[in-house]
């Protein structure tokens, strides 16, 4: 039997995210592979970069938009999505498990009846039972987790599904939505962000600094070598808890969910807090003094000596190269 897939977009300040370019190409392929009917909606006003859809999707295309819902709206958003699933009968709903996508999908498995997992690595069809695999126990082990509901909602982790273009994306309509009555009992009213620094939880490389840099004034040396890379700055939770780095930066159980091509941990001993959020990251590479770090168990190359001597000369060679 068909199913009807939907894909939750998100925005920001008027533009898609890359995380939901990733959940499209998700959906564009398992439904082709399945049979199945797919739609992608994403709620906002004037969002700049809606054509890029079609580059990724070949299925409907529905914009709901408002001046109002320029920024999220927990209960806003949730209504009108939750209304939209129900009144066009979607079985199956997909989302990136960022900020928004682990807000908004338990308000909306509530009100649709839906089952839900979240943070997943992988989703299976076995025969009409969805089968999604995600990371538990601080990333050490993978569990499969029968949703059994009739209709189900997935969050995807970033940077795990990668974002492919069609081949033809040239005529496909984009629909739009305007609603009235519109009942916005929460609102974002400003987001703050980092000027000209790239989102850790986005980023294809991440070069992160721990206690081992002794302290705020040698973040210089991550910060050099991630612009060398085009890399993204991130930091442990005893770094941001001793106020070093701002908390946006911050990888781990308690901060964000990393999976990047590349990571480097510099001066990090590898708590176990912070492995839940950076061990799936296809190339760990760790610096360490310490040669019996936790780190070293997950890196899938290790540098034993001084970060301070270290880092500069990985920067020199990288400059090289």
């Amino acid at each position: 039997m068909s199913k009807n897939v939907l894909a939750i977009l998100e925005q920001r300040e008027g533009t898609i995210k890359k995380s939901s370019f990733e959940v499209l190409s998700f959906v564009e392929t398992f439904s082709a592979g399945n049979g199945f009917t797919s739609h992608a909606i994403v709620i906002g006003f004037d969002i700049v970069n809606i054509e890029e859809i079609k580059k990724f999707f070949s299925g409907g295309i529905i914009t709901i938009r408002h001046e109002k819902l320029h920024n999220y709206s927990s209960s806003a958003y949730g209504n009108l999505l939750s209304d939209f699933i129900k009144a066009n009968s979607i079985d199956l709903i997909f989302l990136s498990n960022t900020v928004f996508g682990r807000d908004i999908a338990p308000r909306i498995a509530i009100k649709t009846d839906a089952g839900l997992a979240m943070d997943c690595v992988e989703i299976s069809n076995l025969n009409g039972e969805f089968i999604a695999t995600r990371p538990v126990f601080a990333g050490k082990s993978l569990e499969e987790v029968k949703v059994i509901p009739e209709r189900k909602i997935f969050t995807l982790r970033q940077n795990v599904f990668k974002k492919e273009e069609l081949s033809d994306f040239s005529a496909k309509e984009i629909k739009f939505l305007e609603p009235q009555d519109l009942v916005l009992k929460t609102k974002a009213k400003e987001i703050r962000k980092t000027s000209g620094k790239l989102d850790v939880a986005e980023a294809d490389i991440i070069v992160s600094g721990g206690r081992g840099m002794k302290g705020p004034e040698h973040f210089h040396l991550i910060e050099e070598l991630a612009d060398v890379l085009g890399a993204a700055v991130g930091a442990s939770r005893a770094v941001v808890d001793a106020g070093w780095r701002p908390h946006n930066e911050q990888v781990g159980q308690t901060g964000k969910t990393v999976s990047p091509s590349l990571y480097i941990a510099c001066g990090i001993s590898g708590a176990i807090q912070h492995l839940a959020g950076m061990s799936s990251s296809k190339y760990i590479v760790a610096v360490n003094k310490d040669k019996d770090a936790p780190i070293f168990s997950v890196a899938n190359y290790g540098i034993t000596g001084d970060v301070f001597e270290i880092i500069p000369a990985l920067v020199e060679e990288l400059k090289k190269a």
